[in-house]
Parts: structure tokens; sequence; C-alpha cells
């Protein structure tokens, strides 16, 4: 039996630990000639795709994207790479991040709803506080891992062991193919009332049938082969999960793997296409992606999405501008114009 979402209120001092969360990225990023994305800098492309609301969902489970059982939407699919650094090869060791933008069609607010996940069930900080302590770690530690937020002194009850693995598990996933790997949203969101996280399980069918190479930029490479040079589709199936313990699935600690069962409520269809053009690849780069691009009925909850919802915004604000490029979401006809049937 689900019960109604555990939505619990912000820690003490978080508003300011999220500025200052703000100021370290807006320092760090703003000292680069072109502006990169905080996080997921270097993507693999986007994609054009369909997300297909299962036919025969449960009534508790239709609403926002998902009220129409049956209804089809256009996407637009970005694969990316995890960490900051646009020159990283893709041979290092990193996350994986898979963002969706459903393109609405008949929301007064929204136009776009974003699913945006990585390719780990749980993330590696547990609030605002220690997000904050983390991006002083990062700049402290000038381009070197920030092992001071994990081991801030000799005093073992101090360490965060528990992150520090995380951390290392994000990064040890080895991926052949951005089509082949599974995807979780990590933190926390509204569904209705129901309080869930999502995730992404690949098809069978997108395994790929050549071998792959390790070229520094192989990921973009494979998802070329299979789309684009073997014409072969992929799919995934869309998955949300609900808590049904406040205690044991809290929604203000995403280190904390939930542990209820996974309900399809969407498929995502991609046909083969070609999406490396020099301008395919541009509207790529330049298109944002954050859990913010919500419908209410999906909104995401939990200290680390509030950080997100101020961060992504000042990066975006700042990246767009010093790039010198519009910041505005792109329309479905926009959108298909770059990215045909």
């Amino acid at each position: 039996m689900k019960q109604a979402g555990n939505f619990a209120a912000p820690l003490q001092d978080e508003d300011k630990a999220i500025d200052e969360i703000v100021r370290i990225s807006k320092e760090q990023l703003g000292k680069q000639p072109l502006v990169p994305r905080g996080q997921h800098a270097k993507h693999h492309g986007c994609v054009r795709g369909e997300f297909i609301v299962e036919a025969n969902l449960p009534e508790e489970m239709r609403c926002g994207v998902f009220k129409e059982p049956g209804k089809r939407f256009t996407a637009c699919i970005r694969f990316s790479n995890a960490s900051g650094d646009v020159e990283q090869p893709d041979t290092k060791d990193d996350g994986r991040g898979m963002a969706i933008k459903v393109f609405l069609q008949d929301e007064d607010q929204e136009k776009t709803q974003d699913f945006v996940m990585i390719n780990h069930p749980v993330f590696f900080i547990r609030n605002a506080i220690d997000f904050a302590e983390f991006f002083k770690a990062v700049e402290q530690s000038q381009g070197k891992p920030p092992l001071k937020f994990f081991f801030p002194g000799f005093n073992p009850f101090q360490w965060r062991l528990h992150e520090f693995m995380t951390a290392r598990a994000i990064r040890s996933h080895k991926v052949v193919s951005p089509l082949e790997i599974e995807y979780w949203s990590t933190t926390p969101y509204k569904l209705g009332s129901q309080a869930i996280k999502f995730a992404v399980r690949p098809s069978s069918e997108n395994k790929l049938s050549s071998s792959a190479s390790k070229s520094p930029h192989y990921l973009r490479e494979v998802m070329v082969e299979h789309l684009k040079m073997q014409k072969k589709k992929a799919s995934f199936d869309f998955l949300v999960q609900f808590q049904t313990d406040a205690n044991q699935m809290p929604i203000e600690d995403p280190t904390i793997e939930w542990k209820s069962p996974f309900h399809k409520v969407a498929t995502i269809e991609i046909p083969p296409q070609s999406f490396d053009s020099n301008e395919q690849m541009r509207f790529c780069e330049h298109l944002s992606y954050t859990p913010w691009h919500s419908l209410p009925n999906h909104q995401p909850i939990g200290g680390i999405n509030r950080a997100r919802q101020k961060v992504y915004e000042a990066i975006s604000e700042l990246r767009h501008k010093r790039n010198e490029v519009s910041k505005k979401e792109p329309t479905e006809k926009e959108f298909f114009e770059l990215f045909p049937e």
C-alpha cells in the first residue's frame, strides 16, 4: 500500500549553503573563456525520441505527463558524461547522464518537462549543507580530488565514508554504450501527492552488435554506429518507484537507496537517425536541462533539488550570457527542424 508522500522541511541554514554553492560555481566557471555546464559538460549527442505513456495505468499514477494513458509525446534526449570537464576523454572513469525533455502539448504554463538522471541509484551527498562543503573542498583542491570533503581531519568519526564509497561507485561503472545502461533520478520528486523516484531501463535490443573502440569520444561513436550506421532503434522503459516508508526511504537524504518496487509508466522509443551534424551538436550544447523544468505534479523535492534550482539557474544565466547565446526553451517545431523524422 502506498502512503502519501512525506515532504520534509528544509534544514536550518540551507538557503545560506545554497548561496555559497552558487558563488563558488560562478567563480570557478566564470574564469573560462567559454562557460561550460557546471556538470555534464560533455554531451555525446541529443537524439529524437517518443515518450509513450502506458495504456493501462492505475488511476493513482494518472497525473502530469501520465494523465492520459497511451498518449505520445516528442522527446529530446541528451546523453553525457557527468563531470564538468568538457575535454574529458570517455575512457576516463565517470558517471554518465541521460536527460529527457518532453515537449508538452496542452499545458498553459510549462511547455517542457525534464527528467534528469545518472547511471547510479543514489547520490553521493546527503543535503544542501554538505553540498556547500563539497563545493568549498573542490574550490580549495585546485583541480585535484576534493578528498578534504570526505576526510576532513584525523578523527574517523568525522569521515564521510558512505559518501566516498558512493562517489567511487558512481565513477567506476564500465560503459560500452550510453544506450545499454540503466539510469536513475537519485533524488525524489512528486507524482501528484505521492513522493517518487524514477529510472529508465534499456531494452535488450540496445546491445551493441560490434565491438566498441576506446577513442576519446567513443560513447558518441557507438551511438552513431547504432542509430545512424546500422539504422537500429533503441528503447527504454520509464519506471517510477513510490516512497512507501518515510523513515526507510527519506526525502532529505538521497544517498539512501529506496527499497520498493518499480512500476513501468511509459516507453521511450528512439528511432534510427542522424544526430551528429554540426548544427545538431550546437543545439545540444546550448540546450538546458534542469529538474525544475517541471509540471507541478512532478515537482522536485528535497534539499539537493532545492540547491539545484538556484545553482542550475545561475549557471545557465552565466553560460548563455558569456557564450552570447539566447536562453530559451526550444519549441517542438524548432526541434523537429533540426531532428526531422
